[in-house]
């Protein structure tokens, strides 16, 4: 009896064991479970430029269809390439799906604050998809001016960095008592103003506005300056302007009064003689020669 139980222990376990389970097992996990990427990556282009944004590496030819879903501030679209030709394009402002050599990717012209936004993009290949989320930003360079003011007998230097994207970096040549407002536009662009109250042992002509961003490859300085004294550098201009257009007025208006009054000397030397009416005077004159002649 011992030796049939051993038997039938065996045989159990040589079945169990039997070659091809694990295998099979092996084969259905890596058929039925298609590989799948998920990307998260941010994206920024400078202002006007072109764009240009991969969805994968993977080749053309291995792809089965491309497609991105727009999501910007005014709007929503959908561009979409596939190897059968059905291709979509709802956004209508220049954005397509170009080729490079073996590539793909969604090309955009003259990158403007309207073209910021979330660019999702899955493509399918055999075997499995990618899909990306692509946050896309704007650098765009500040409007700097910079001016001096007076303020309760005191010097103030002013310097602005207008609508910058990202916002600007302000600084000064000298140290001294100094204050930064920063103003959010509702487009993404930022406007930061730096106040210096300029020290009263420092020259406001050797005073200088560095601003730094992210657009230029080095700072730039900015010299402030008195915009009054900008003003009366013109006055002298203005001035000799007034009075050569005073002298030309004075000048035509003198030449048109004795234009006038030579034409009124010309009419009146050319009228004739008032002459007396002969019929009207030769009765009269007979009459009286008549009534002497009675009386005489």
């Amino acid at each position: 009896m011992t030796w049939i139980y051993i038997l039938i222990f065996f045989f159990t376990a040589s079945r169990g064991m039997t070659p091809g389970t694990t295998n099979s097992n092996i084969i259905v996990n890596t058929t039925t479970s298609p590989l799948k990427v998920y990307v998260n990556r941010k994206a920024v282009f400078n202002l006007g430029s072109d764009a240009r944004l991969i969805c994968s590496n993977r080749t053309q030819t291995k792809a089965i269809f491309v497609i991105w879903d727009i999501e910007l501030k005014h709007k929503t679209c959908k561009i979409s390439f596939s190897n059968e030709g059905q291709n979509i394009n709802t956004c209508n402002d220049g954005k397509s799906i170009q080729n490079s050599t073996d590539q793909s990717f969604l090309h955009i012209p003259n990158f403007s604050a309207s073209d910021v936004g979330a660019y999702k993009c899955e493509s399918a290949y055999t075997g499995g998809n990618e899909n990306y989320k692509i946050a896309v930003g704007v650098t765009a360079p500040p409007a700097v001016s910079a001016w001096l003011e007076r303020r309760d007998k005191k010097i103030v230097a002013v310097c602005r960095a207008e609508r910058g994207n990202p916002a600007a970096n302000i600084s000064w040549s000298v140290i001294g008592n100094h204050s930064v407002t920063q103003q959010n536009d509702p487009d993404g662009f930022v406007t930061v103003k730096s106040e210096l109250e300029v020290p009263e042992y420092i020259d406001p002509e050797n005073l200088t506005c560095i601003v730094q961003h992210q657009f230029w490859e080095r700072e730039k300085t900015f010299i402030p300056k008195f915009r009054g004294l900008q003003i009366l550098c013109f006055l002298p201009i203005f001035g000799i302007i007034f009075i050569l257009v005073a002298g030309f007025s004075i000048y035509a208006l003198k030449k048109v009064i004795l234009l006038r009054q030579c034409q009124q000397t010309d009419t009146s030397s050319k009228s004739p003689p008032q002459t007396e009416d002969v019929e009207e005077v030769e009765p009269y004159a007979s009459y009286v020669q008549r009534v002497n002649s009675i009386y005489n």
